[in-house]
C-alpha cells in the first residue's frame, strides 16, 4: 500500500435548509473551497484529479436516484471514474477510507472523496420516517418507529449497567454546543448549561432534544493523493503544501437487529474484543472480571462492538497503543450525547463502564474553551472540538467528511485562517482520529490522520 496524504478539504454551511442552492451546487462550495485552499484553480485541478467518490444517504430526500452522477456531472468530473457510497450514517466516513483505498492501492494518485444530503426537502416526520428504515424492516421498524427511541433504549441500558447520569450526558452537550459556538459552519451557535439541556423538551426518556442532533443540508469535499499526486498539486500551485498523512483506517459491524447481538463471555472480550492496553493491564483485567460477575455481558445493546473492532483495527494500522494518550483530538458521531459516552468506551479512551465519568471530567474537552462548569481535570484528548453532530449539523452523507476537513484543518494548524478565529485551534497537534457509525452501531468507521514534518 502506498503513503496517503489528506491535503485539503471544504466544508458548505451546515443549515436547517439551503433553499438558495440545488445540491449539486451545495457540493460545488466545499469543492471549490477546497481547490481554492491548494493554490489551484478549477481548471488546474480538474487537469489533475483522477476521479471520486460520492457520498449521500439517502435518494428519498432529493428525490433523485443516482444523484451522485448528478453531482459529479455538475464538478465537471465527467467522464472521470467515480461510485457512491451508502452506509448510513457511516456513509461519509465509508467514503473518506474508499478515496484513501484508491489512492493507496495505486488506481488513483488524486482523488477527491464529497459528500452531501439535502434534508430540508422533506417535513421532519417524513424524514425522521426514511432514517428508521435503517433499522431492519421487518423486525424492529415496525415495533420501535424513530431512532431516538432505540437510542433511549440503548443508554437506560448503560445506565442500569454503569451508573449512567442525565447530568453526564448532559455535559456533552454542553461542550458541543460551546466547542461550535467558535464554529462558522455550525448549524448551531449557543451557549448552554447542564439545566438548559435537562429542561428542554423530552424526545424520548432521558434524551431531550438538545441530547439529540439535527437534520440538516450540507456538503464536505476532501482530497486525497499518493506522493506522487502531491508533486503534482506542489508544481501546479507552486507552493509545499501542509503533510497531513491518513496512517490508519479500521471498520466494523453488528448486526442490524439489536436483539441479535451477543452476550459474550469474559474470554470471549479479552481475546476477542480487548485493546491491547487492556488485555496486558492486570488491573484493568480484575475490573473487567469484576463487570462480568456481576452480570455484565458484551456488548448487549449498551456497546457498540462495531465501534470497538474499528478502533481496534484502526489503531494496529497507525501503531497506537495508549488512544487517550496518543491521539491529540477525536471528531466522533454525536448523534446523541448518549453516543458520544458509549463510544468514549469503545475507542478505548476509557474502559466500558467509565464512560459517564469521563465525559463530565474535562478530560474529553477544549483546551482554552470557557464552558461555565467546574471540571474536575485537566483536556487531554478533545473530544468533538468543531461542535460535532449535535451542534455542527448532521447532512448525513456529509458528516464523516466533514469531520475529516475539521481534522485535517487541525493537523495543519490552519483553523484561524479558516474559522477566523483560533480558539479551537488544538496547538501542536499531530495525531487526530474520525469516527463514522451507521444506524445503532451496524457500520462504523474510524480513521487515523497524522501531521508529518
Amino acid at each position: 500500500m502506498r503513503a496517503v496524504y489528506a491535503v485539503s478539504g471544504g466544508v458548505s454551511k451546515f443549515a436547517k435548509a439551503r433553499p438558495d442552492k440545488t445540491f449539486q451546487a451545495i457540493v460545488k462550495e466545499a469543492y471549490d473551497y477546497a481547490i481554492a485552499d491548494l493554490g489551484l484553480d478549477f481548471k488546474q485541478f480538474t487537469e489533475l484529479v483522477d476521479g471520486s467518490v460520492a457520498s449521500y444517504f439517502s435518494d428519498h430526500f432529493q428525490r433523485q436516484l443516482m444523484s451522485g452522477i448528478m453531482a459529479q456531472d455538475y464538478l465537471g468530473l465527467c467522464p472521470k471514474p467515480g461510485h457512491r457510497v451508502e452506509g448510513g450514517g457511516a456513509t461519509g466516513g465509508l467514503c473518506f477510507q474508499e478515496a484513501w483505498k484508491s489512492v493507496a492501492s495505486g488506481h488513483m494518485d488524486i482523488c477527491v472523496a464529497y459528500g452531501f444530503e439535502t434534508m430540508s426537502h422533506v417535513e421532519t416526520w417524513k424524514g425522521n420516517e426514511f432514517i428508521a428504515l435503517a433499522s431492519d424492516v421487518s423486525f424492529d421498524y415496525p415495533v420501535g418507529g424513530f431512532y431516538s427511541g432505540y437510542y433511549a433504549m440503548m443508554v437506560t441500558r448503560h445506565m442500569k449497567e454503569f451508573g449512567t447520569t442525565v447530568e453526564q450526558m448532559a455535559h456533552v452537550s454542553v461542550k458541543n454546543h460551546m466547542n461550535a459556538f467558535y464554529n462558522p459552519y455550525s448549524q448551531k451557535h449557543k451557549r448552554l448549561t447542564i439545566q438548559d439541556v435537562r429542561n428542554a423538551p423530552m424526545v424520548a426518556w432521558p434524551l431531550t432534544r438538545l441530547d439529540i442532533c439535527v437534520m440538516s443540508d450540507g456538503a464536505a469535499a476532501t482530497i486525497l493523493c499518493s506522493e506522487d499526486g502531491l508533486a503534482k498539486l506542489e508544481k501546479a500551485s507552486g507552493k509545499r503544501l501542509p503533510r497531513v498523512k491518513v496512517t490508519g483506517i479500521g471498520r466494523g459491524t453488528d448486526a442490524m437487529r439489536m436483539a441479535d447481538r451477543p452476550h459474550d463471555t469474559y474470554d470471549k472480550f479479552m481475546r476477542t474484543y480487548a485493546l491491547p492496553s487492556e488485555a496486558e493491564s492486570k488491573e484493568t483485567q480484575a475490573y473487567y472480571k469484576k463487570l462480568w460477575s456481576k452480570g455484565f455481558r458484551y456488548p448487549g445493546v449498551h456497546s457498540f462492538r462495531a465501534g470497538r473492532m474499528a478502533s481496534k483495527q484502526a489503531y494496529a494500522h497507525a501503531g497506537i497503543a495508549d488512544p487517550l494518550h496518543e491521539i491529540d483530538f477525536v471528531e466522533l458521531h454525536d448523534a446523541y450525547t448518549s453516543s458520544e459516552i458509549q463510544t468514549y468506551e469503545d475507542m478505548g479512551l476509557c474502559r466500558y463502564g467509565e464512560g459517564g465519568p469521563f465525559a463530565e471530567s474535562g478530560k474529553a474537552f477544549t483546551p482554552g474553551v470557557q464552558y461555565g462548569l467546574k471540571l474536575k481535570a485537566k483536556p487531554i484528548c478533545a473530544v468533538n472540538p468543531s461542535g460535532g453532530l449535535i451542534a455542527c449539523g448532521h447532512p448525513v452523507g456529509a458528516t464523516g467528511l466533514m469531520q475529516a476537513v475539521f481534522a485535517i484543518w487541525q493537523l495543519q494548524g490552519t483553523i484561524k485562517k479558516h474559522f477566523q478565529d483560533d480558539t479551537l485551534q488544538i496547538k501542536h497537534a499531530k495525531r487526530g482520529a474520525i469516527h463514522s457509525h451507521a444506524g445503532t452501531g451496524t457500520y462504523v468507521s474510524v480513521s487515523i490522520l497524522e501531521r508529518e514534518q
